[in-house]
């Protein structure tokens, strides 16, 4: 996958080839020649070889502090968790020209109403009384965007910074990108080349020595005294690199995301929410699209993605089971386990171990393959519980989205219904 910095409106490829990465290079670049990113176009990659990647993303204060760890010019500014707090960091900042960002991970701030009625939530202040009362109608208070919807996003801090006066303002970002390799200059006047094209290549060092998977400055700006500014800052961060970004990845803001993906990497679970009625859990990422897709294929709607991996122990089973029933609209649980490194039979343990101690109500279908199967099946059937076993695939698809319709046209009816296994 080639790295691409993006200036203006193209995007460049990036690449990190030892003698390239010089500030004489990425100088020709904004001077409007080839140079450090060459004209490559590559192909864009058809839809089922894309791959879907969740980032970890940080707040603009964490971002901005990496950036000025790599010596890359940001304005002076603290972060602030109360408004007392914010009052002593606009005094130690020593400014009366001040700018209070809501510290959200949303796009839209600026834009943004909180609770309470305040708007924007990125705003000039002219002294640390006003950046008191401004950070007090933020702190504590739900924002919402056009990003977050009607959920809004909770702003438990304040970054509050100096005001800096931009002469032009630039847009710069580095990101992983298959289809674009295309190069163009970004306009800084001549003097400023060196200085742009210096700021270019730490924020290349950032990019590559904390595994970003973007790096966004929105704006890049020519300052009225004349130097090149970051003035905000969002960083992205692949979460395969987790286990050798460990400083990166503990600053990660849990308040900002859904309860349920905490849950999920607590037990090493893979899950993603989605909208369906039917659970599922299953072990194996392919497994996991194949069942969602016969569930589809059914005129089922499947309620989630969750693969327990190759290696799933009972209280993981459990854990998914939790995850899995946090969500209300779930009617039935379709389980589909393919037994190789794991044993179908501690499969088994866990769900009737789930099944006991959640005290599930709604149906679930189990259909078990591979090492161990025929005892998971003699667990299964000697257990009390009401778990429905099927050996067919597409046999327990049909009846999980059967069973599905009939819980929910149940609760539609207020009627209580309960399911009784074949004898």
């Amino acid at each position: 996958m080639a790295t691409s910095l993006i200036c203006g409106r193209l995007t460049a490829s990036l690449r990190n080839s030892g003698a390239r990465n010089t500030i004489s290079s990425a100088s020709k670049v904004l001077g409007g020649t080839s140079g450090l990113l060459g004209g490559h176009v590559s192909q864009v990659q058809p839809p089922h070889l894309q791959q879907q990647q969740r980032n970890l993303s940080l707040h603009e204060y964490m971002s901005i502090g990496l950036l000025k760890e790599a010596g890359i010019a940001v304005p002076a500014g603290m972060v602030a968790s109360s408004s007392d707090e914010a009052y002593s960091v606009a005094k130690q900042i020593g400014s009366k020209d001040l700018v209070v960002k809501a510290q959200v991970l949303a796009g839209g701030r600026g834009k943004g109403t909180f609770e309470g009625g305040l708007k924007g939530g990125v705003r000039i202040v002219y002294s640390p009384e006003e950046a008191r009362d401004i950070s007090s109608q933020m702190i504590g208070r739900k924002l919402y965007t056009k990003q977050t919807g009607e959920a809004g996003r909770i702003c438990n801090q304040v970054f509050i910074c100096e005001r800096r006066y931009p002469r032009r303002e630039y847009y710069f970002a580095i990101t992983m990108e298959r289809a674009f390799q295309v190069a163009q200059k970004m306009g800084f006047p001549p003097a400023l080349i060196n200085e742009a094209a210096e700021s270019m290549i730490k924020l290349y060092n950032v990019f590559i020595k904390y595994d970003a998977s973007m790096v966004e400055i929105n704006p890049m700006v020519e300052d009225s005294s004349g130097i090149v500014m970051c003035m905000d800052a969002k960083i992205n961060f692949d979460s395969n690199a987790e286990y050798r970004q460990k400083k990166v990845f503990e600053m990660q803001d849990w308040t900002q995301e859904d309860p349920r993906d905490r849950q999920a990497a607590k037990a090493d679970l893979n899950y993603i929410g989605l909208d369906g009625t039917i659970g599922c859990l299953v072990n194996g990422a392919g497994l996991a699209m194949a069942t969602m897709d016969i569930i589809k294929l059914h005129g089922g709607t499947p309620a989630n993605f969750l693969d327990v991996g190759g290696g799933a122990t009972a209280h993981q089973v459990t854990e998914a089971f939790k995850l899995i029933t946090s969500d209300r609209k779930v009617q039935a649980i379709l389980v589909n386990i393919f037994g190789g490194i794991m044993r179908c039979d501690v499969i088994a343990q866990g769900i009737i171990m789930a099944v006991r101690d959640l005290d599930l109500k709604i149906p679930i279908v189990v259909r078990l393959q591979g090492t161990r199967v025929d005892d998971a099946k003699a667990l299964i059937a000697a257990s009390p519980l009401k778990i429905l076993a099927c050996d067919d695939l597409d046999e327990a698809a049909k009846m999980v989205v059967k069973l599905s319709e009939i819980v929910s046209l149940a609760k539609e009816a207020q009627v209580d219904i309960t399911f009784q296994l074949p004898i």
